[in-house]
């Protein structure tokens, strides 16, 4: 199970604001694709943000819906007022936030995970538990802090890799103890601080987690949080894990929450970019054209994306011949080879060679006596 995060900890990314009507489309779009929770806002920051999370409730999704809540009754009156499905209670657990932030000692911070729990639960919420800083938390803690708010009716518990600074191993051994000491469903909410959200995600799910916090593109805090479209498409495709999420809705989500992000989506983003199925060396082209899976393992329209074969420096005959073919064009394989020393030179000079520039060429090459010297094997390829 994903609960997605993308209009909570992904709204967090420093500069990014989502208006209201913003955040209606992105959770529409969530629930179409089969999201199975989506985490709407935290209540508590803003009389707007509340307003936005209980609109979201108020769309009748099939998707549950999430918010967040530190363990303070205003917190929760907060949430009280947004009709939400299940509340995420979150409270530090690591000696440096006990010392610097909360300013408390270790049983003060049980004592109030406990109090919270107990005032959510007695107010009809259905409470998730999480330690803030699980990562740098002292273990035997957490597992007191959970034991205690699972006594108090709390039915998931979820540990935090708030910085993002443990590798697979750390993340396998702590949800493992944490697996073994509960009844209760444990999630885990990664950051990508070491680029290991999601190794670190499967390495939860692989150790007994039965949710990851995602958001769409990885964006978040510092260095963004656990993909949605990678997780689902590794689980889907490498773990042979269907976990009921449309992929084919992936590039226009991704796109549609980079946009109202303001920010610019990397070429090569995996799946979603406009590079993850773009081809030009000569040699892969022409494997492309006779059978995709040889540079593709999963067709590009899976994922809502689109091939694309793009000519340049790389490029060699067989794309020439695939474009010329598209308009019945059939010349010589002479002049072949003389487009493709001409479009290798133009990508020579300023990289990737648009399609007018390719008809130009083959105007130009295509007018002249033909007589050019004949490909060379490189340029056959």
């Amino acid at each position: 199970m994903v609960y997605d995060s993308t209009l909570r900890d992904g709204e967090q990314m420093a500069g990014v604001r989502f208006s209201q009507e913003q955040k209606l489309t992105v959770a529409t779009k969530l629930d179409e694709i089969g999201v199975h929770q989506i985490e709407a806002g935290f209540p508590a920051v803003s009389q707007v943000e509340l307003d936005s999370v209980r609109a979201i409730s108020q769309l009748g999704l099939e998707a549950d819906v999430l918010c967040l809540a530190r363990t303070l009754e205003d917190d929760i009156d907060a949430v009280l007022k947004c009709d939400v499905d299940m509340v995420l209670l979150f409270i530090a657990t690591s000696e440096l936030h006990m010392r610097y932030k909360l300013k408390m000692t270790s049983e003060e911070v049980l004592e109030r995970a406990v109090r919270a729990t107990e005032y959510a639960m007695s107010h009809g919420l259905t409470v998730s538990m999480s330690t803030e800083d699980s990562t740098r938390s002292d273990i035997q803690l957490m597992l007191e802090l959970y034991r205690r708010c699972e006594e108090s009716g709390a039915t998931r518990i979820g540990i935090t890799d708030t910085i993002g600074c443990a590798a697979p191993w750390a993340i396998s051994h702590i949800v493992s103890k944490v697996a073994d000491h509960t009844d209760l469903p444990v999630s885990a909410h990664l950051h990508n601080d070491f680029g290991l959200a999601l190794p670190n995600a499967l390495a939860a799910l692989t150790s007994g987690a039965q949710a990851v916090a995602t958001t769409v593109g990885g964006i978040g805090e510092r260095a963004g949080n656990v993909p949605l479209e990678q997780l689902v498409m590794v689980l889907k495709t490498l773990c042979g894990r269907d976990i009921g999420i449309s992929t084919e809705g992936l590039t226009d989500l991704v796109r549609t929450v980079y946009g109202f992000a303001g920010l610019s989506m990397p070429a090569n983003q995996p799946w979603t970019g406009s590079n993850a199925f773009s081809h030009e060396s000569g040699i892969h082209v022409a494997a492309v054209l006779n059978c995709p899976l040889t540079y593709e393992c999963v067709p590009p329209e899976s994922v809502g994306n689109r091939r694309r074969l793009v000519l340049g420096k790389h490029s060699g005959t067989a794309i020439v011949k695939s474009r010329l073919e598209e308009r019945g064009i059939t010349p010589s394989q002479e002049r072949i080879c003389d487009i493709v020393r001409e479009i290798k030179r133009l990508g020579e000079r300023q990289g990737r060679v648009s399609d007018d520039q390719f008809w130009r060429v083959v105007e130009e090459i295509m007018s002249p006596p033909d007589n050019r010297r004949p490909c060379s094997e490189d340029e056959r390829e």
